[in-house]
């Protein structure tokens, strides 16, 4: 009788671990589906942020702009380069590094 009561026992404990196991195991899946759509959110932001800062250096770096500075006083000591103060490198040369 002992026996079969120690047996049922140790059954009854396991499947308790079994189920407490999945119920934890749940609730993590659960607190992750919570966070999915903030994370989400967050993506895009840092998508659309990212398409801004993209936008502002290509109008930051256009002709245009780049012209309208070489203007202004601040930057009136910068000068053209010569042709004999231009380098190139070869495209073989370049590409190998």
């Amino acid at each position: 009788m002992w026996y079969l009561l120690g047996r049922l026992g140790i059954c009854v404990g396991v499947f308790g671990v079994c189920l407490f196991s999945y119920l934890e195991r749940q609730t993590q899946v659960t607190h992750l589906k919570i966070q999915l759509p903030e994370l989400e959110r967050e993506i895009g932001v840092i998508r659309e942020e990212t398409r801004r800062l993209s936008y502002e250096i290509e109008r930051f770096e256009s002709p245009g702009h780049l012209i309208e500075m070489a203007h202004r006083p601040e930057f009136s000591h910068l000068k053209h380069p010569l042709l004999r103060e231009i380098l190139t490198v070869p495209e073989a040369i370049a590409t190998a590094e």
